[in-house]
């Protein structure tokens, strides 16, 4: 199971969308709105891809967001979209990240990450959350202008780095980013951040590690090699 390079996901598998709670209870009065929002977000995202269509991942939220209010009749401001917006770059890491990064690091492992939020003129919200040192390179949807899972994104980092797909694992939060990992040649590793978990159907590739944290992965890792 040892892999030369480990390509993260960002939100949720790195960074605590949680954090957005607050912004949902001020705008919809209900906190659960957050993964309502988050999961119509990511499936339209796979939606404008299967399209042929391209937006990027900051602007499709904000765009969502107006969805979403419509659908509870809600009025929302510019203001509400351009605060969730700075909200989204700026979300703090999961306790365990950084901790978990370094360790990974310390046992050899080359660490970049692959995220849907676009190229930004400023700090990323990997820089923000404090965590983009502990990276080699930060890869984004916006350089093909495709959403994940497509599998040209995952072949398209290992191509970069001159490492073959099948000495890489995608390490995320969502089975949807695994499956497309695993269809590129990677192995998987699922981290079960409160809201996600294990889907097992018949015909889906299961992930090859499920962990609950980075520092549990890593132990599983040292384990394995």
């Amino acid at each position: 199971m040892r892999s030369e390079l480990l390509v993260f996901d960002v939100n949720e598998t790195l960074i605590d969308i949680d954090s957005l709670q607050p912004y949902f209870v001020r705008m919809f009065g209900d906190r659960s709105v957050l993964r309502e929002w988050f999961g119509q977000l990511v499936m339209y995202s796979m939606a404008v891809t299967l399209a042929g269509r391209y937006t990027d991942f900051f602007t499709l939220g904000q765009s969502v967001l107006r969805m979403t209010a419509d659908v509870h009749r809600v009025d929302i401001t510019d203001a509400d979209l351009v605060a969730l917006s700075d909200a989204m770059r700026t979300m703090p890491a999961h306790p365990d990240a950084a901790e978990g990064l370094r360790r990974l690091r310390a046992n050899g492992f080359r660490l970049v990450t692959l995220t849907n939020s676009p190229h930004s003129t400023g700090p990323t919200p990997l820089a923000n959350a404090g965590l983009a040192g502990l990276f080699e390179r930060q890869f984004t949807v916006g350089d093909q202008r495709v959403f994940k899972p497509a599998p040209a994104l995952y072949t398209g980092v290992a191509e970069q780095l001159g490492v073959a797909p099948s000495s890489c694992m995608m390490v995320a939060a969502h089975m949807w980013d695994t499956l497309g990992a695993q269809a590129a040649g990677f192995t998987g590793a699922l981290i079960t951040r409160p809201g996600n978990a294990v889907l097992t159907a018949p015909g889906v590739p299961q992930p090859d590690v499920v962990a609950s944290d980075l520092l549990q992965l890593n132990e599983i890792l040292e384990k394995s090699s």
